[in-house]
Formats: structure tokens, C-alpha cells, sequence
């Protein structure tokens, strides 16, 4: 129920209207409208035309182009188009250079902006008119940013078509980056420091009052503002630092922009060749790193995902029905760690194969997506409360081979199904936990083809249930475990425990995203299900008369049903949390691109920890190393700004930056020494001395510049 209102919630667009679609409002306005328009009347068979998503923006307000700068998200367009239908790349107007407080510099667009796309119909249509679809989502921006989507169609009829909405598109063609000229102006890249130098050179120049170039960099490319270094009548001469990139990288993709004045109507543009393919940075690791390597970091991961708090109360529950087996048949042993392995195969499966439904359909896709939803975390700690209860015995299923009572009894029952369902269960405690070695692993995957990551999900969940496998295949080893008595009873109650203290961590979670209150409703409804428990526990057993029975199904349902459209469909739904304050305890203070710019700027090392709530390994390397008093003592003799991104949420631009840095999840630590030096990345693990190390190692670098 969780999953799917995260896609709802994330990808699903808003209500279709005629034309045009009301995307967002906001203190009573409505920030952006968006509408398709087409540069004909009809669409004719075989014959491209173009359409284009036209964006109204309310003074004051922008959206992006496609390299955002120093913060922001592209608008991006998904097409829903007819069988036999092709659509272009989107093709992007010069944005404007805006600059924000904090010395941010970001590309965008006021009033209105339209991104055109080159549509080719079939050969042959049938019917007398056409209709396209298409998913629209954006992130507009003022002193705040609100994300906004819409679904948006147009219809057209079928025939030979006049030049419609000519004004529109004449003057947003006039925009478009044309190609380089082929005589008369040359363009030289060279590699320059920590950056690259871009050398223009050609008559005419001189009668330009503005001239500017517009990056537009790979993905794991982070670069910093271009300025102009030189410049003379046929001559000019821009430096564009790099933030983040390969040392071989020399060139990279943008639009060289001039005219009379930065806003004026009559900018032009030239898209920049490049001195040689654009790959240096954004190409896959396998140039040094084979296929097999990072398989086996894949693999490696998933072992260790065995050692992660998430799941270890689960791996408990394993453990334990080692110890109940031991003495039975070898063949019954290893049926049992084969059903535990399977389904740890079958989560990571489905996993993989949603990721890569998500990708091709155009979205992002993350490690530990699920768990940025409220909504899932509160199912998963429904899910727990439930499995503790059965632990201490408040309920027992007398009758598991029935389906309506089947999944509470899988998790209690000796058998493969019960083995199978503990292997999911445990899979799916350990997504929100990326191990050392997973998210390297992760990030290069998440780059490539479906089969790649279905390939590498495989890898991970053989390297999670190779442990269980093992022992399963080597009955013998159980003889060192206790032998089964009335002692495993208070272990049972034991586990309990452990779950109960799994549901904690998720509660701990939900006050992160949904605040206090919305802690409390969902608290509340625990309490409902507790109860409903209790019931069935008491009267829904083969003993009780059939009246009985009835009697407390009816009294369960009503509780179940009114409970959850009161406490979570209403008030849970309203609650959000508060807003994160300035400063947090020991100096951190809240991330954000402004921020980081700002502190770079004025020479300040920054230190960014990814975090969320839901990832304990972010919890452990922050108690153990980051907030060790020694660590916290360098961090303040060395000058460094201690910045805390929080995942929590998904938030976009952090999952941006993630991208960047070729990651899919937390935790992810990074130092920006405070010049333009590259960032240092740590590994998933911290220890202090390696803190400490790369701390001392950044300030000699500075020191000797």
C-alpha cells in the first residue's frame, strides 16, 4: 500500500485539463500554467512539425534551463505519444544568467519560456484527429522553490495544416543556440589548473557590448561561475574552474552567448565544440574498474549488509530457527536456507526490476527510494509491531493454511514459506543501509542498462544470503549451537524485543519527516492495531463458538478501517514537520547550494555530511566519529563549516548533487578544501584517523597555494 502511493506521490502528474493544466499555487497564486502549442494547424502524415511546452511564470518567479548552475532542476517533459510516433530532443532557448544572494549563479527563465521538440508522425494515421500527451514537471524558484508538475494535451486534426502560433515560435527560435559558425571564428579549449580555457577568436567581436559562456556540463561534472579573463576586438578569453571533474577533462559542452546587453532581445548563441569527446568525467568507472570488480564490490556489499543495525533483529530471527533445526534432516536444513535465500533474491529482484521500469520511464532512480516516504516507513513499522506481537505471544495463527491468516503464520513456521518470507523481511529492512563498497557499486550501475542493474542487484543479494547458504549446506556446524527447549521460548520473547526496537527507529523516523504530531496520529494507530492483535489473540481461535469469531472480524475490521481513515488518512496525512532551525547541536548547520557557495567563496573548507534519519550507518558515523570530541576539535581548528544534508525526504537538489558525485544514497561525506582543489570523498565507513588525515591533508594544500 506504502509503495505504490510513492509513485503516486513522486511521478504521477495532476488532473488532465483542456489545454492547458493549473500545475501549482501557492499563498493563493498560481506560480506556473502550463500549455502545449504546435507551429501547425493539422498534423499531416510523415511530415515533422514542432511542438512546444509554452511555461507562464508569475513575475518575480523562474524555472531552469537545462545546466541549472549553482542550484535548481531542469524542466523535464515525458511524452505519452501514439503507437509509431517520435519525439526530438527538447530544444532549450538561452536562458538568462540570474545571480542570487550568497553569490549564486543560476540559468533560468522569466515571464515565460518555450522548450520545443520536433514531433514526426507516421507514415500513415488513422482517424481525423490526433491527441498528445505529455507529463511536465519543473521546479520554479523566487526567495523559496516549489516543485510543480503537469499533464498536458493538445488535439489535432488530421490533414494538411497551415503555420499556427508563427509569433510564439519565431521568437523563441530566435533564442536557439545555432551551430558553431563554419569560417571566420575559431574556438580553442586547453586544460588550465583546476579548470579549462576557452579562447574565441574572430572579427566582430568588438561591436558585442555582452559576451558570455553558458556551461553545460556532463553530469558528474561540477563546475564553478566562468568569468572572462581577456578580452580585445578579436579576442576572448574565458577561464571556467572546475569544481569536480577528471584531471584529463580539457573541454566541455555550452553555449557561447553575445549581444548588446545580458536580457536584451537580440542575444544570440553559438553551441562551443568541444576539443574531444565530452567522456573524460562522465564516463562509466569500467576504464578502470571492470565489470567483474564492481560486481564483486556488489557482492561484498551485500555480505556486509548482514552486519548493518537495520537487520540484524531480522537476522536474529534466522538464527533462531538454526537453533530449532538443529537435529532435523540435513536435507530439511537446507531447504531452509535455500527458502531464506530465495527471498532475499526475490526483494532484490523486484527492487531491480522497479528501478529499471522507473529509468526507462524517464525518472531518477535512487537506492533506498522507499524509505523517503512517510507513508512506507509508517507500513514498515506496522509490519514490525505486528511480527514483535506474535513474537511475546499475543496472538498465534492455529491455522496458517488458510490465506487470509497465512502471512503472520509464514513468519513463526519451520517450514520453507515461513524461510522465504524472514529472507524478504530482512532484504527489506537492509535497503535503507548502504554498506561499504554498495554505493560505488550502486552509482555505476544506476548509469547503465537495465541488465547491468538487474546484473548488480543479483551480485548484492548473492552476497547476502552467501552466509545462510553456507551454513545450511554444512548442517554439521549447528552442533555447536544450544539444543532446542523450553529456554527458546524467553529467546522468542527476546526477539521481540529486538523488533520492538526496530519499530522505535522506525517511529524515529516518521517524527523526521512528518513532525511531532504526525509522530503521535501514527503512534495512535499502533495502539489500534495493538488492540486488534489482542483480539484475535483472545477470540480468534478453533476453541471460540463461530458467533464469537464473527463477532470479533467485525470488531477488528471496524477498528483497522475507522482507526486508519481517522489517525492516518486525516490527521497523519496534515501533519508535516517543522522547519529545520539555522544552527544544529554540535555546529552543524543545515545544507544548501547558496550556503556551500557562499562559504567557498569567502576561502572557508566546507564539510558536507549526507545523511537522513532512516540510515543508521549515518547514525553510527556520526556518533562514533563525527561527533567525537577530538574530530569536532579539528574540525574547529582547521576553519572547516560543518554543513548536514539531509535525505530524509528525497529532497531533489540533494539527490542532484548525489548524482554528481556518481552516488545513489547515504551516507556520503565530502570536503571542499575552500579553494579550487577537488572535493575529497570519504568512504561509507568513517574512522577518526581517517577524518583526522584528510582533515590535516586539505590544510597543507591550502597552506602551500
Amino acid at each position: 500500500m506504502a509503495l505504490p502511493r510513492t509513485l503516486i506521490t513522486s511521478f504521477a502528474a495532476l488532473v488532465l485539463m483542456a489545454g492547458h493544466s493549473a500545475a501549482q499555487t501557492y499563498e493563493g497564486r498560481e506560480l506556473v500554467r502550463a500549455e502545449l502549442v504546435a507551429d501547425t494547424s493539422a498534423v499531416t502524415p510523415g511530415k515533422p512539425f514542432t511542438v512546444g511546452l509554452l511555461l507562464h511564470m508569475v513575475p518575480g518567479w523562474h524555472t531552469y534551463w537545462r545546466f541549472p548552475g549553482d542550484a535548481g532542476i531542469p524542466t523535464e517533459i515525458k511524452w505519452n505519444l501514439p503507437a509509431g510516433w517520435k519525439a526530438g530532443e527538447i530544444q532549450w532557448p538561452i536562458p538568462l544568467k540570474l545571480d542570487e544572494p550568497g553569490d549564486i549563479q543560476i540559468y533560468g527563465y522569466h515571464d515565460e519560456v518555450l522548450l520545443m521538440q520536433e514531433m514526426t508522425p507516421p507514415a500513415s494515421l488513422n482517424g481525423s484527429a490526433v491527441q498528445l500527451t505529455a507529463d511536465a514537471s519543473w521546479l520554479v524558484c523566487e526567495k523559496i522553490c516549489i516543485p510543480g508538475s503537469a499533464t498536458v494535451r493538445m488535439d489535432l486534426p488530421v490533414g494538411s495544416g497551415a503555420a499556427a502560433n508563427q509569433q510564439i515560435f519565431a521568437r523563441f527560435r530566435k533564442l536557439l543556440p545555432q551551430p558553431w559558425p563554419s569560417k571566420g571564428m575559431t574556438a580553442k579549449w586547453t586544460r588550465a589548473g583546476p579548470g579549462a580555457r576557452l579562447v574565441i577568436e574572430g572579427d566582430g567581436l568588438a561591436k558585442n557590448g555582452f559576451v558570455d559562456f553558458y556551461p553545460a556540463p556532463p553530469p558528474k561534472v561540477v563546475v564553478s561561475h566562468p568569468v572572462v579573463e581577456n578580452r580585445d576586438d578579436k579576442r576572448i578569453t574565458f577561464r571556467i574552474p572546475f569544481d569536480s571533474a577528471d584531471k584529463n577533462l580539457a573541454s566541455l559542452n555550452g553555449v557561447f552567448v553575445f549581444g548588446s546587453s545580458p536580457d536584451s532581445p537580440d542575444r544570440s548563441g553559438w553551441a562551443v565544440p568541444v576539443s574531444a569527446p565530452n567522456a573524460a568525467s562522465s564516463a562509466a568507472p569500467t576504464a578502470q574498474q571492470g565489470l567483474i570488480t564492481l560486481f564483486f564490490f556488489g557482492f561484498l556489499g551485500g555480505l556486509i549488509l548482514n552486519l548493518m543495525p537495520c537487520v540484524l533483529p531480522v537476522i536474529s530471527l534466522k538464527i533462531f530457527g538454526f537453533v530449532r533445526q538443529a537435529g532435523q534432516t540435513r536435507s530439511k536444513i537446507l531447504r531452509s536456507g535455500l527458502a531464506f535465500a530465495a527471498g532475499i533474491f526475490a526483494w532484490f529482484i523486484a527492487l531491480g526490476l522497479l528501478l529499471v521500469g522507473l529509468k526507462s520511464a524517464g525518472h531518477q532512480i535512487t537506492w533506498a527510494f522507499q524509505f523517503t516516504d512517510p507513508y512506507f516507513v509508517f507500513g514498515m513499522a506496522v509490519l514490525v509491531l505486528v511480527f514483535a506481537l506474535n513474537m511475546f505471544g499475543v496472538f498465534e495463527v492455529s491455522l496458517p493454511q488458510r490465506a487470509t491468516r497465512g502471512m503472520l503464520g509464514l513468519t513463526d513456521r519451520e517450514g520453507e514459506a515461513g524461510s522465504f518470507v524472514q529472507g524478504v523481511f530482512a532484504t527489506l529492512l537492509a535497503t535503507p543501509c548502504t554498506a561499504p563498497y554498495l554505493g560505488t557499486a550502486l552509482g555505476f550501475a544506476f548509469t547503465q542498462s537495465g541488465i547491468v542493474i538487474m546484473a548488480m542487484f543479483m551480485s548484492i543479494a548473492a552476497g547476502m544470503a552467501f552466509p545462510y547458504v553456507l551454513l545450511a549446506a554444512q548442517p554439521a556446524w549447528l552442533r555447536f549451537l544450544p539444543k532446542p527447549g523450553p529456554w527458546m521460548n524467553h529467546v522468542r520473547q527476546v526477539m521481540g524485543f529486538l523488533l520492538l526496537a526496530t519499530l522505535l527507529f522506525l517511529l524515529y523516523v516518521v517524527g523526521a519527516q512528518r513532525g511531532l504530531e504526525g509522530l503521535i496520529w501514527a503512534s495512535a494507530f499502533l495502539l489500534v492495531v495493538s488492540v486488534a492483535c489482542w483480539i484475535k489473540g483472545i477470540f480468534l481461535v478453533p476453541t471460540a463458538s463461530l458467533r464469537s469469531r464473527s463477532i470479533a472480524v467485525i470488531v477488528i475490521l471496524v477498528m483497522l478501517l475507522g482507526g486508519g481513515a481517522y489517525f492516518i488518512g486525516q490527521k497523519f496525512r496534515t501533519s508535516t514537520a517543522s522547519q529545520l532551525a539555522n544552527s544544529e547541536p554540535g555546529g552543524w548547520q543545515p545544507f544548501s547550494p547558496s550556503l556551500l557557495q557562499a562559504e567557498l567563496q569567502q576561502g572557508h573548507p566546507v564539510f558536507v555530511d549526507f545523511t537522513a534519519a532512516w540510515c543508521l550507518n549515518c547514525k553510527f558515523n556520526e556518533a562514533r566519529v563525527l561527533e567525537n570530541a577530538v574530530v569536532r576539535d579539528a574540525f574547529q581548528q582547521h576553519g572547516v563549516t560543518k554543513l548536514k544534508a539531509d535525505w530524509t525526504s528525497g529532497d531533489p537538489v540533494i539527490t542532484k548533487i548525489l548524482q554528481q558525485f556518481g552516488r545513489v544514497g547515504v551516507p556520503f561525506y565530502v570536503l571542499y578544501p575552500g579553494n579550487s582543489a577537488e572535493p575529497v570523498v570519504f568512504p561509507e565507513l568513517l574512522t577518526k584517523d581517517l577524518v583526522l588525515e584528510r582533515l590535516e591533508g586539505v590544510s597543507r594544500r591550502v597552506a602551500s597555494q
